[in-house]
């Protein structure tokens, strides 16, 4: 399929970023247990994900594969998808140095190669959930579950977008931006292109698309988190007070 425009714009970005994630990707490689975003959060706390164990379960967006790595080898029959070949070649290279090997696709979840009602759960951490625009592909994650199937993704916070100015400095602690109307977002400092949405209009397209939630997990940094890589998102302070993160989690109708 051909890609949008966004699209072609993340490949390019992605590609460019890809050298600066081998190192983290070797990192979630080597480590045994699952954690949700810039926090590492485990998945044992979080309780985000169906048991994968003999599940079809596909990355969307998965970048170095680490996630997809986790529950392989909890017994899940993992495929990731991810938009930037570059992002591919260190998954295919860290598959090869741990001995775990599982379908990685090329392409945009925007446009899935994949049939319809062929995976248990569709997940995604930084990957589809923010790089891709959710009226594109929500529909198509939902197209792929099968009935009673569970779609789980992290993204950044409503609230971190709403106070993050364009220049790249921490979240601060005033609102910024406005809430209605929130969609696509572009930085000064390089061509990428975010998605981002209000929690209302979240609620409204998964049940356009056949979607029921069942919780939205606001992620709260733990208590003497370590500072991350990234200098326009908030602090470990700020995320022990507000939410940076939040995991939404439906299920499509049986």
């Amino acid at each position: 399929m051909e890609l949008t425009e966004h699209a072609r714009r993340n490949r390019a970005q992605w590609n460019l970023w890809a050298a600066e994630y081998l190192e983290p990707g070797q990192r979630a490689w080597a480590q045994d247990d699952p954690t949700w975003g810039i926090w590492n959060v485990p998945e044992s706390e979080l309780r985000v994900l169906d048991d994968v164990a003999g599940k079809d379960v596909l990355e969307a967006g998965c970048g170095t594969a680490y996630w997809s790595a986790w529950l392989g080898r909890r017994g899940g029959k993992v495929v990731g998808l991810d938009n930037s070949p570059k992002q591919l070649q260190t998954a295919r290279m860290l598959q090869q140095e741990h001995g775990l090997k599982f379908p990685l696709h090329l392409g945009s979840a925007e446009a899935m190669p994949f049939d319809d009602e062929s995976f248990d759960i569709v997940f995604s951490e930084y990957g589809a959930s923010i790089w891709c625009d959710p009226y594109l592909w929500i529909p198509e994650a939902a197209r792929v579950l099968r009935p009673g199937g569970q779609l789980a993704f992290l993204a950044n916070s409503a609230l971190v977008m709403l106070c993050s100015s364009e220049a790249p400095e921490p979240t601060g602690e005033k609102l910024l931006r406005p809430y209605f109307g929130m969609h696509r977002f572009e930085w000064p400092d390089d061509d990428s292109v975010e998605f981002h949405l209000p929690h209302g209009e979240w609620i409204r397209l998964f049940r356009a698309n056949g979607l029921q939630v069942e919780a939205l997990v606001e992620v709260q940094a733990p208590a003497g988190a370590n500072q991350h890589r990234y200098p326009s998102l908030p602090s470990p302070e700020w995320a022990r007070h507000w939410p940076s993160e939040e995991i939404w989690k439906a299920r499509k109708a049986r």
